[in-house]
């Protein structure tokens, strides 16, 4: 989170990577300086589009403020024929007078509610996610190893990761080639899943339909469906190119090849992956005075393939990904319900991140995974309990490899995975509070403390969250809850201990302890009758 105080003339949040980007989210707010997370103005504006946008605020010689939000201009343009139409991305805007914390709720309901849709809206699978666990070096019989360990500890679904495909053995290959490898999958793919399924676990599988790899039988056969712009030389990164979704025989061969293997057994989650920019976004099939065109067209082209994707598998659940939330943005959330928050799984990391992303987006659409100790990304160690408490601030999962863990962390798992479905109804559908951020937004400056906390719409229960990020000596830390029933009586279920609701709003709770870097309190609160 940054706060930006305004100036005459212009502050922008923008994208022209073709997606709405890691870099800056579709979503600025206009605040007072006197706004908080309680009190005060707080007009948000949450543009439902993917792709290039722009979201200006200027201020004139005046003092007048305009907040403005669409389609980026830059290398924009749009042909209109007469009696054609075009329509423009849809944009949400928020006023609280109640501070930014009741700006975020109300776009976490209406989000949840009236955005997301299918049978999916609702609570969602534990699921492991083999990529940490194993990258690209797996076969049938590891994928299936996972799964019996998964199964053990209550875990409900198995996740199979990039390098299922092609001849894919690292990055440099196969993308595009969406057919079984069958010297990774060498049982075949049906039966893997039967056995997966056997073991009481839903199957789920990646795929990252937008690209192509120069390496593969589809650039060999199709050179001409990638994006590329006549006389300039084609960028490569991450060792892919991007597929041409203008073009309707691109989307239509996407739709065939994942409509194939969805069919060919009982798969029932894709994760949807998106790993690189557009470059040289021209097309084969428009002509040059249309190439202002290529950007829009491919974010349309886009949501026909999601759409027909959906509307021929219904049941499926879809995770949105774009080296984690590169794409994460509300018209995302309309096919996919869920979305991979990060490529950064620290769990200190993921605080920020996830309270971040809680500003507009609501916790059932944040997918949060336990991942190995040292972290793979920061090398960091945290523990077992910690890195649970933070995942389970949304759609929760686990993302390394069950079979080297010891006894001890697997009874762990087991007492996590009854906490997160005993908390799931207050944490996917309560109020969230945001009551101590690990970052001053004004100032930049690291706390040395995190919390946050979901409390039921009835208020008849709270699940309160607290991170030491940063100890230090003697520390004194004295927690405000918010959204409580004041006349209430609150019980920790944990410790029988009983708090005026009152109390824990206006004192506070006493969390004074001597902590550790990286230590976690969780608190169940439950009304009395």
């Amino acid at each position: 989170m940054e706060r930006t105080p305004l100036s005459h003339g212009s502050v922008s949040v923008s994208s022209r990577r073709g997606a709405s980007s890691q870099q800056h989210n579709p979503f600025a707010a206009l605040i007072t300086r006197e706004t908080t997370e309680e009190y005060g103005l707080a007009i948000g504006m949450s543009l439902i589009y993917s792709g290039n946008f722009d979201i200006t605020c200027d201020t004139d010689p005046f003092g007048s403020v305009r907040l403005m939000a669409g389609i980026s201009p830059d290398g924009f343009a749009w042909r209109l024929e007469p009696g054609e139409e075009f329509v423009t991305p849809e944009a949400v805007i928020v006023i609280s007078g109640k501070g930014l914390g009741r700006m975020s709720r109300v776009y976490h309901e209406l989000y949840r509610k009236h955005l997301c849709r299918g049978e999916w809206a609702g609570e969602r699978p534990v699921l492991i996610n083999n990529w940490e666990a194993t990258y690209f070096d797996f076969n049938d019989e590891k994928l299936l190893s996972i799964a019996r360990e998964a199964a053990d500890c209550g875990i409900e679904m198995l996740v199979m990761d990039d390098g299922w495909f092609g001849e894919r053995s690292s990055d440099s290959s196969s993308l595009g080639d969406w057919f079984v490898n069958e010297q990774k999958i060498r049982c075949g793919l049906p039966a893997l899943v039967k056995k997966v399924n056997e073991l009481g676990l839903k199957f789920g599988i990646w795929f990252e339909p937008e690209m192509i790899s120069p390496v593969s039988r589809l650039y060999e056969q199709h050179p001409e469906w990638c994006l590329r712009t006549p006389g300039r030389e084609m960028s490569i990164s991450r060792h892919q190119y991007v597929l041409d979704m203008t073009r309707e025989d691109v989307r239509d061969y996407l739709f065939h090849a994942i409509s194939a293997v969805l069919s060919s057994a009982n798969i029932e989650y894709v994760k949807w992956d998106f790993n690189r920019n557009l470059t040289e976004a021209g097309s084969a099939l428009l002509p040059a005075e249309r190439g202002g065109e290529v950007f829009h067209r491919y974010v349309l082209g886009l949501y026909d393939l999601l759409d027909r994707i959906t509307s021929a598998f219904p049941h499926l659940l879809l995770e949105g990904c774009s080296s984690g939330g590169g794409r994460y943005d509300p018209a995302m959330l309309y096919y996919a319900p869920q979305f991979w928050t990060s490529d950064d799984t620290d769990a200190m990391e993921r605080i920020a991140i996830q309270l971040g992303t809680s500003m507009v987006y609501p916790a059932s659409s944040m997918s949060c995974h336990v991942s190995a100790s040292p972290n793979h990304q920061t090398g960091r160690s945290t523990s077992l309990k910690t890195r649970g408490v933070v995942a389970m601030a949304g759609a929760f999962g686990y993302e390394l490899d069950l079979t080297a863990l010891t006894v001890e962390e697997k009874d762990s798992i087991r007492a996590q995975i009854a906490a997160y479905h005993r908390y799931y109804p207050v944490i996917n559908h309560g109020d969230l509070y945001r009551l101590i951020l690990p970052e001053d937004p004004v100032n930049g400056q690291v706390g040395t403390c995190a919390s946050w906390m979901y409390v039921s719409r009835d208020q008849s229960e709270a699940l309160l969250t607290f991170v030491v990020i940063r100890t230090s000596i003697h520390p004194v830390y004295f927690v405000r809850l918010r959204g409580l029933d004041p006349d209430a009586v609150y019980r920790d279920t944990a410790t029988d201990k009983r708090y005026h609701g009152d109390r824990l709003m206006h004192a506070g709770l006493n969390l004074s302890a001597n902590y550790q870097d990286g230590d976690s309190v969780l608190i169940h609160l439950v009304r009395e009758a």
